[in-house]
């Protein structure tokens, strides 16, 4: 796929790029970007849009800053025109006139962008910018408004009919192996030794979201553990010393980290298409796998404790566990959804809360941010749909009986 990509980049700057590009050299960058809106000509706005993107890597946080400003501004929708356009259509609604309050309604902003991605290879460019947009931002309203076109144009861009599914092993690319170390969010990979310990094995599987327009880079990878049962702690998990199964022989699938590799394709959601993709994988692959788990940390969980200055120790894993419990299931933001992002992720994919684990993860981070509990949430692609649909309308978390006893048993210890 890099290959074809590299082919595909050099025919085009071949057939595309200007001989002797106009001088541009007294124009601001603000200037460029307007005029890239207003060019006609694909070869001169391909060189316009090549210069822009060129330009903006040497700007330092101050001038990035002051050029998304502008660009919000500058290239922002015209209410009159729209309101003008929307009564238009509401008097005689036609493909014309539906044409024209589209029109009005999507900002040059969005069309700005369209023209910047013709440059070959501006995509991952692209994606790096609204990262820079997304550090500086700092919730200005207009800021907001044009990283809403940034996500808007990225999730038609990134949907999954154009992501490539890639197993990554031992044997894949060093800068491929390079990046997974690096955008490792959940377990950090300490070492080569480790990252092998994570990938050679039978045992073992780690997969990977790239984009055709981004071919070194993945978007999003999943690790996964074969194992017999359901896996309660992430140190046995990852052992040195743990005992390497056949494939065949394992009965479940631990999914025990999922990174989201792109800042800049923050909102922009695969993980759920991940997750099913390779649970449906690995189905085919591996007949005897019956369970599909994942073993997730519980990042609000410390903090929530913390609040209500409840501190149970390490010492009463019975204790935590139903904490964990009551904290999952009862747990809420302002808008009525879980307090825990990993809960929301998963329940939000139509998971299952499974079970819950103590001592699970004795790391500092673990111990900090979680208490040291784990959780499984349960991918059963028979009632997904059914789960994700009960979650979505606010009807209520899908949890296993013994889950449930354990809130239970929360709530009864703090009332007596």
């Amino acid at each position: 796929m890099t290959l074809l990509a590299d082919l595909l980049s050099t025919v085009f700057e071949r057939r595309y790029r200007p001989a002797s590009p106009p001088a541009r050299k007294n124009r601001s960058l603000a200037e460029l970007a307007e005029a890239l809106i207003g060019t006609a000509g694909e070869t001169s706005g391909v060189a316009l849009a090549r210069e822009i993107l060129s330009r903006f890597n040497l700007l330092d946080d101050t001038e990035k800053l002051e050029f998304f400003r502008h660009i919000a501004m500058a290239l922002d929708i015209d209410p009159d025109a729209v309101r003008t356009a929307l009564d238009a259509y509401q008097r005689a609604p036609s493909k014309d006139t539906y044409r024209a309050y589209s029109d009005a309604a999507e900002p040059l902003r969005q069309e700005l962008i369209r023209r910047l991605n013709r440059v070959p290879g501006a995509t991952g460019q692209l994606v790096r910018m609204r990262a820079d947009l997304l550090r500086l931002g700092g919730g200005q309203p207009a800021l907001a408004a044009l990283d809403l076109d940034f996500r808007h144009l990225f999730a038609s861009w990134f949907n999954r009919g154009f992501l490539v599914l890639r197993r990554i092993n031992w044997e894949s690319p060093a800068h491929i192996l390079e990046r997974i170390i690096a955008y490792e969010a959940v377990h950090a990979i300490d070492s080569w030794d480790d990252l092998r310990r994570r990938l050679e094995p039978g045992d073992r599987r780690c997969f990977a979201f790239f984009h055709p327009a981004i071919p070194d880079e993945p978007l999003i990878f999943v690790e996964v553990a074969l194992t017999r049962g359901i896996a309660g702690s992430i140190q046995d998990l990852l052992a040195e010393s743990r005992e390497v199964i056949a494939e065949e022989e394992a009965d479940t699938a631990v999914f025990y980290s999922i990174s989201n590799c792109q800042a800049g394709l923050a909102s922009i959601s695969f993980g759920n298409s991940l997750i099913k993709q390779v649970v449906t994988d690995l189905s085919f692959e591996l007949p005897g796998l019956k369970t599909f788990v994942t073993l997730s940390p519980m990042p609000a969980f410390a903090r929530w404790l913390r609040d209500r200055d409840v501190s149970p120790g390490p010492e009463n894993p019975e204790i935590l566990r139903a904490l964990g419990a009551l904290f999952l299931l009862s747990a809420k933001r302002a808008d009525g959804l879980p307090l825990d992002p990993v809960a929301r992720f998963h329940l939000g994919n139509g998971a299952l809360l499974h079970e819950i684990h103590a001592d699970a993860d004795l790391s500092p981070k673990g111990m900090n941010q979680s208490a040291g509990v784990m959780v499984n949430y349960l991918y059963d692609l028979g009632r997904v749909t059914q789960n994700q649909e009960t979650f979505g309308s606010g009807q209520g978390i899908a949890a296993s009986p013994g889950v449930k006893a354990l809130s239970a048993a929360a709530i009864r210890s703090s009332v007596d």
